[in-house]
């Protein structure tokens, strides 16, 4: 068996070269959050420079020590959204699951619009059901958001339970 030889490794950028882009990432990044904080959103840049959380008034304030989207290079990470309305912070009683569906996503769609995205750069994403009796009423109205030729790629479980006792929660994934 013969082996190729190893290609030398290629040059190392100088130090000034790097120093100078790295100030330029960061001002993009700088730019980036003010141009999303604009709205009322905001996008901070990690210690690190490599990602960024999302932040909006328009869905639901995270519950725990999360946030509501993560901005990492080409993708985005949105952490699962329930059906909660942000102005009252409650999941209007009697809900449907049709309706805490629409309201979930469109909660997935406030913290997509947060970092100038859409619905239509989701890839993936993750539903929880409380009750997977559900699955076709919930498919329903998902459908309204995702039915295009090309939806995301989806994994759906049930769970014993979710925060609030709601019916359904979703994450999900976008590329930019």
């Amino acid at each position: 068996m013969t082996t190729a030889p190893h290609s030398p490794p290629r040059a190392v950028p100088r130090a000034a070269g790097l120093r100078r882009t790295r100030r330029v990432l960061l001002s993009l990044g700088a730019v980036v959050a003010l141009v999303a904080g604009a709205g009322g959103a905001s996008a901070g840049t990690d210690h690190d420079g490599r990602h960024r959380a999302i932040s909006t008034p328009d869905a639901p304030a995270a519950i725990g020590p999360y946030s509501q989207g993560v901005s990492a290079g080409h993708l985005v990470f949105v952490s699962g959204q329930l059906p909660i309305d942000p102005a009252t912070g409650e999941i209007p009683a009697d809900a449907t699951i049709e309706e805490q569906t629409r309201k979930a996503v469109r909660s997935v769609q406030a913290v997509l619009k947060a970092d100038r995205l859409a619905l239509k750069h989701v890839v993936n994403t993750t539903v929880y059901l409380s009750d997977l009796d559900d699955f076709e009423r919930f498919n329903t109205a998902y459908a309204e958001f995702f039915g295009s030729s090309a939806p995301p790629a989806r994994a759906t479980v049930e769970v014993a339970r979710l925060p609030r006792d709601a019916k359904v929660e979703i994450s999900a994934i976008a590329v930019r």
